[in-house]
């Protein structure tokens, strides 16, 4: 009974070892610490509530249907900076500003210059095809700067970072267009007599496309054997310029989607507020993800489940009434535990203290 017993516990401390070692741990534990911590500190945090809106259809709220639809975007986005990071060894610090100049095309579009119009000017359809385009060439402005003028990442994505914003502005006149179709809003709120907010099954739409992508195409493997080794790469004959090229164009392509989200939230925009800081999120969605900001293996899986922990913890903070302004330090006193916690070097450490724990307790066994 007791060798039993014991078997079992050593297979059970060899699964825990495994865990530990995978890169989806560290978000998972994150996941789980906010998790407890909110069911310690206030178990209503969780409670679900099925009841009419203010447009008065029955739809499913709380904070758990909250986070879900407030990481959206930052999901999305996750997905496309997590190519350009393992690719370039880099991030685009741009993606902000780019989401304004994307919301700003879609309200010229659908407005067509007028501040308040009555009807839509063009299909909604165009107008996001036309968010798509120009987001996708913001994209491939960038990538070209990384990818074939060998600029710093961050320094190429420094342009748009300065002058998105006031590009957004510019294509509207300085204006602040208004939507009044109520149909543009379905995007970023509740489609009529689906129960949850629609931006949760974009974001889904979005998880399972890079999900097939990276199955049944070589983008992934591409991809992290040029951040790995760019030279290597080309001489087992990939093109690492075009490669990481591409994935800033991918980037490009989760910004549309995630601008045109953004102002169909509310059917405007705010072109200084617009996405303010969200660059940053990304990026620490991506590093909280366990994956390496100099470029190389990634998990994507990890990416994603890191943006939800970074909503969890915004809105557990927001729950426990933190002052918005104090926000961004609490957020970064959290996540640099987390990403301290999850880099190589600190881990290998723990695994080396764990050895030396074990060789104390069984000092027979490691003899032999």
């Amino acid at each position: 009974m007791k060798t039993l017993e014991k078997t079992g516990g050593n297979k059970f401390l060899a699964f825990l070892k495994r865990a530990v070692r995978n890169q989806i741990f560290i978000p998972l534990a994150a996941l789980l610490i906010l998790v407890l911590f909110n069911l310690i500190a206030d178990p209503s945090f969780f409670a679900i509530k099925y009841a009419p809106n203010s447009a008065g259809d029955m739809v499913i709220s709380g904070n758990i249907i909250t986070i879900l639809d407030n990481a959206s975007e930052l999901a999305i986005l996750a997905i496309g900076m997590t190519l350009v990071t393992s690719a370039s060894g880099g991030q685009d610090i741009s993606v902000g500003a780019t989401i304004a100049v994307a919301g700003s095309v879609v309200l010229r579009v659908l407005c067509g210059g007028e501040v308040s119009p009555a009807t839509l000017h063009a299909p909604i359809i165009v107008a996001f095809l036309a968010c798509v385009v120009v987001s996708m060439l913001l994209g491939a402005f960038n990538g070209a700067l990384v990818a074939y003028f060998k600029i710093q990442p961050m320094v190429a994505t420094l342009i748009l970072f300065t002058a998105g914003r006031s590009i957004a502005a510019w294509i509207n006149n300085n204006q602040l267009p208004v939507i009044n179709d109520e149909s543009f809003g379905w995007f970023g709120n509740f489609i009529p007599g689906l129960p949850l907010p629609t931006p949760i099954f974009i974001a889904a739409i979005c998880i399972i496309i890079i999900a097939l992508v990276l199955r049944f195409t070589k983008l992934g493997l591409f991809t992290q054997a040029v951040g790995i080794n760019s030279e290597s790469s080309r001489l087992n004959g990939l093109n690492p310029a075009r490669i990481k090229f591409m994935t800033y164009v991918i980037l490009g392509l989760c910004v549309a989607v995630a601008g045109f989200i953004k102002v169909s939230r509310i059917s405007s925009i705010n072109y200084s507020v617009v996405a303010k800081d969200i660059e940053m999120d990304a990026i620490l969605a991506v590093a909280l993800g366990g994956n390496a900001l100099s470029g190389g293996k990634f998990n994507m899986a990890s990416s994603i489940l890191g943006a939800y922990v970074i909503q969890f913890l915004t809105t557990t903070l927001y729950k426990f009434q933190v002052a918005p302004t104090a926000l961004p330090a609490y957020k970064a006193v959290v996540v640099i535990i987390l990403v301290v916690l999850s880099a190589p070097t600190v881990r290998n450490k723990l695994a080396a203290l764990r050895k030396k724990i074990a060789s104390r307790r069984n000092p027979v066994k490691e003899a032999n």
